[in-house]
């Protein structure tokens, strides 16, 4: 019999399924018509059964659905009732549209805004805006650069994420072909007036410049080298600004003046960081802040490579369970699904940890009557003394 301290009436998978609100499930559902034509395998069917990929790190529709078929007994309490074949799911996979989930994630998000720290700051809202590539071994996505020799290519998809500097949880994503522009993420984003925007120079763009100065929103990004500038003024820099750094403080126009493109009045800052002696040029237009203070809001944009970083690391995102553009948005959406319920146990645990151990725990223990909480806060008083029939499993060696 199991003794463990820790013991609770539902194995750990079900703990992380019931963070889902079932009535915001149902009321995404209702708003695409995401059930409709399908009589067993519904969307929270759907959803359960690719969070049990996301979390067991499945690499095949056979080992998600052998898988789940062996724990029939303990995902009754996750809400299953249906136990798909692997046609069904992979039919499933490809027909259902993926914008349920984007939708499923986008309302779980905001319900457990309260949970994620940034909901209780009240300072200006500063976002950091960047992208990470996924290669795929099929042109599904179209691929940046070059096709090989034979005239074949891989395929590769982007997905771009603004995230807030103090969340570890994107606030908004789109999902795009690896060969489209950084800047078409731009048309999607609606920053409040006051609030800061970061991002690398692969999204310059003069007219969207303009836009954000005019709606009153300070946006910070490293120069192009091919941008074409006109020198309007040089500002002195005073010598605790240059011990921490700054080299030159000036302001720019950006822009050719024969094309009838938008010219950007902006202020550039020269920086050497100290540590490593690498020259950066950065572009704003906040004429106010001193340059320092620059340079240390786009050190912040490091955040957002973290999460590009932690969800491919822990995530199963090397291994596509479809070969359709719509399954693989939906195994991306899922699993930032899986992401953010691990985020929200990670928060309410005083105990610090490491996400990759969050991950390792919840894999190992994805079925075991553990309570997930206090096994976090304090596993080494975990006693667990297991009553085991040494013959259970036998093994025919007489041939």
């Amino acid at each position: 019999m199991n003794k463990s301290t820790h013991f609770t009436g539902q194995p750990t998978f079900s703990q992380l399924i019931n963070l889902i609100p079932k009535d915001l499930v149902r009321e995404c559902i209702d708003a695409n018509r995401s059930d409709h034509y399908y009589k067993k395998f519904t969307t929270w069917h759907h959803l359960v059964t690719m969070l049990f990929s996301s979390y067991g790190h499945c690499h095949s529709l056979r080992e998600v659905v052998s898988g789940m078929r062996a724990l029939e007994g303990r995902l009754h309490s996750s809400g299953i009732k249906y136990f798909p074949a692997r046609s069904t799911f992979s039919e499933a996979n490809t027909r259902r549209d993926s914008l349920v989930f984007e939708r499923i994630f986008m309302a779980l998000k905001k319900h457990w805004d309260r949970v994620l720290p940034d909901s209780r700051i009240k300072n200006e809202p500063i976002y950091l805006m960047d992208s990470t590539t996924i290669k795929l071994f099929q042109e599904i996505f179209k691929g940046s650069g070059c096709s090989k020799a034979d005239g074949r290519r891989k395929g590769g998809l982007k997905v771009h994420m603004a995230v807030q500097t103090s969340q570890s949880v994107p606030s908004l994503i789109h999902i795009s072909q690896a060969a489209c522009n950084d800047k078409i993420f731009t048309k999607y984003l609606n920053l409040p007036s006051g609030s800061t925007i970061i991002m690398d120079r692969g999204y310059r763009d003069h007219k969207q410049y303009n836009v954000w100065t005019m709606q009153q929103v300070r946006w910070i990004t490293r120069m192009h080298p091919y941008s074409y500038f006109e020198h309007l003024e040089t500002f002195p820099v005073s010598a605790p600004e240059q011990k921490l750094g700054v080299v030159a403080d000036e302001r720019l126009k950006l822009g050719f003046p024969q094309k009838r493109i938008a010219k950007v009045i902006c202020r550039r800052i020269t920086y050497i960081a100290p540590q490593t002696g690498k020259t950066f040029e950065f572009i704003t237009n906040d004429f106010h802040s001193d340059p320092s203070v620059i340079a240390d809001y786009y050190k912040k944009r490091w955040s957002i490579e973290i999460l590009f970083k932690r969800l491919k690391q822990n995530m199963p995102l090397q291994y596509f369970l479809g070969d359709s553009q719509n399954a693989i948005k939906i195994q991306i959406w899922c699993a930032l699904i899986a992401d953010l319920l691990l985020q929200l146990v990670r928060r309410q645990v005083k105990r610090k940890w490491a996400f990759s151990n969050i991950v390792s725990i919840v894999r190992l223990h994805l079925f075991n009557y553990l309570n997930l909480y206090t096994f976090l806060e304090n596993p080494e008083k975990a006693v667990i003394h297991n009553s085991i029939q040494p013959y259970q499993l036998k093994i025919n060696l007489s041939g």
